[in-house]
């Protein structure tokens, strides 16, 4: 499998050392640099498979437009960014979307988190990058064997709920309605009560906590279901 490659836009010299451990550490290649202008000329040298832009980067041009430059440039037009600001607004949020940048992270933010986020916009883009294996916390799933093991034992599970815990490590954090999941789970034609998925939460959690581990699915009252470590 090819090393997807990350341009890696950060002038918090603490965060990007951190950053980078993590994604080196999960087989990137990570080219960093803190400064815009510096950004645009890696960017043209040397093909990247993803961009994380920090939007407040100090000095000569912003990440906001960094990012919109990138978009214009022919060769870094359709490459995935990955916005990482402290600007948490909406309006902010959205702006920084319809600059060009293809999702968002707030800081304070996990690491982890992160390299799942990246994981999930490489597999919607460049599925030959992206790999067969996802990961959170003590979880480990092999996408193409249908292989779960939990702190390294094996983890038996149907299809319904193989298909469950891939949604949610894919988008590890996020609280998902159970009419969400239905449909990114199930699909849209799927003639099924929303109820349904309390069911297969169950034995999702069943199967995971097998042996006395401690729950990871935190459910969140009238809202849904999110895989977070916090939740044990």
């Amino acid at each position: 499998m090819a090393r997807a490659r990350l341009l890696l836009v950060e002038d918090d010299a603490a965060l990007a050392e951190l950053l980078i451990w993590h994604f080196e550490r999960e087989d990137f290649t990570v080219e960093h640099t803190a400064d815009g202008e510096e950004a645009l000329m890696l960017a043209r040298e040397q093909p990247h498979d993803l961009v994380l832009l920090d939007w407040m980067i100090e000095g000569g041009i912003s990440g906001i437009e960094v990012c919109r430059r990138l978009r214009r440039l022919p060769d870094t037009a359709n490459v995935p960014i990955i916005m990482l600001t402290a600007r948490g607004e909406e309006e902010d949020r959205v702006r920084g979307l319809e600059t060009g940048a293809d999702d968002y992270v707030t800081k304070p933010f996990s690491p982890r988190e992160l390299v799942a986020r990246v994981g999930a916009v490489l597999r919607r883009v460049r599925p030959a990058l992206a790999g067969e294996r996802l990961a959170y916390a003590d979880i480990e799933m092999d996408t193409v064997a249908h292989k779960v093991r939990r702190g390294g034992d094996s983890v038996p599970l149907g299809p319904t709920e193989f298909r469950l815990l891939r949604h949610f490590l894919e988008h590890p954090g996020r609280v998902f309605s159970r009419e969400r999941l239905l449909d990114s789970v199930w699909g849209r034609e799927a003639d099924i009560e929303p109820r349904t998925v309390d069911v297969h939460i169950r034995r999702l959690r069943k199967a995971i906590n097998d042996g006395g581990r401690s729950d990871i699915i935190r459910t969140v009252r009238s809202a849904g279901y999110a895989l977070d470590e916090e939740a044990a």
